[in-house]
């Protein structure tokens, strides 16, 4: 009898467990609050692995002459103001345009393109989240009160949810012969900052199209130009006023704030404490009934990339829990 050394008896023992004894499929709650930080470690899932397939991504631009939505403003400037916005579209490995896909909506998205698309290709061979369609879209460009940029984020009706469905999604399909779901539960939207309170926004108006948000340090403070009369405090009306008194909407959000965000030194009637915004929504998602993750991350700050880089992952596998695709 040939002696086979415990060493690799134990190698072959370990590299075998998980298909002889499948660990417990992992539990998620459906309401928590946590504390992250002051350490930080990049998830290995954002990581590039040699073994596993990799998503293709293709990118275009669209022109504000071409859109009926979105003719283009800057701040300080009168008139049109022409722009140009960058796409890019992530099929995953064995995609078909035959199938119909789940897809996730990134704001913001050419800085995320690369760490998503690396994300989304491990987490989807692990079968972890969905195999997914991600776009990203760019806004047409400035920032804050007066820009483009901030008419389409943070502004608190549907106009920006109206571009997507109409000339975003209809030109991915056009190009890359993409059959994207109807189902809202898979169709998932994702932004920081200003792009997180347009990710809300759009599953807030329409939740029969959009149900699972992820939201970095999101805006929810009174960035809204031009004012409107219906929400005079811009996004800070959805913890003011909108989610107490909206009837229970078929939502579910991942939510982030850094403890030194944006105006976190200021008080509730500048409108402008992110830090407090943040919480204020966890409490009244909490209080409703929503399906909702709180993460503190604390060292840290707007839209901070270490906290983005550890906590993605998990953000991404509790939004998409539980979707199961229509048949």
């Amino acid at each position: 009898m040939k002696f086979v050394p415990l060493s690799t008896c134990c190698a072959l023992i370990f590299h075998l467990l998980p298909t002889l004894c499948p660990a417990a499929e992992k539990e998620f709650q459906e309401q928590s609050e946590s504390t992250i930080g002051p350490d930080y470690q990049d998830a290995p899932e954002t990581k590039e692995q040699n073994r596993v397939p990799k998503g293709e991504i293709r990118e275009f631009t669209m022109d504000s002459k071409d859109s009926k939505i979105y003719k283009g403003i800057a701040k300080g400037e009168k008139g049109e103001v022409p722009y140009k916005r960058q796409v890019a579209v992530y099929t995953p490995d064995k995609f078909r345009p035959s199938q119909v896909m789940p897809f996730i909506v990134v704001q913001d998205g050419m800085g995320y393109k690369d760490l998503m698309s690396r994300t989304l290709d491990n987490l989807i061979d692990e079968k972890r989240v969905p195999a997914q369609v991600a776009i990203f879209i760019n806004s047409g460009g400035g920032d804050s009160k007066g820009s483009q940029r901030g008419l389409e984020y943070d502004t608190v009706d549907d106009t920006y949810t109206k571009f997507i469905e109409k000339e975003v999604l209809p030109e991915v399909t056009r190009r890359y012969k993409i059959k994207f779901t109807t189902d809202p539960e898979g169709r998932a939207t994702m932004g920081a900052s200003s792009g997180a309170a347009a990710a809300f926004t759009m599953a807030w108006f329409h939740p029969e199209l959009y149900r699972r948000v992820l939201s970095y340090s999101g805006t929810y403070v009174n960035q809204q130009w031009p004012d409107n009369n219906r929400t005079p405090h811009g996004a800070w009306e959805y913890h003011e006023n909108l989610i107490k008194r909206a009837a229970k909407k078929p939502i579910r959000i991942w939510l982030h704030v850094s403890d030194k965000d944006n105006g976190w030194d200021r008080d509730d009637t500048s409108f402008h404490n992110w830090v407090r915004a943040n919480k204020l929504m966890a409490a009244e998602l909490k209080e409703k009934g929503y399906p909702y993750q709180f993460v503190l991350s604390t060292n840290s700050g707007h839209v901070d990339g270490k906290v983005v880089r550890q906590t993605l992952p998990d953000a991404l596998e509790w939004v998409w829990h539980g979707y199961k695709p229509a048949k």
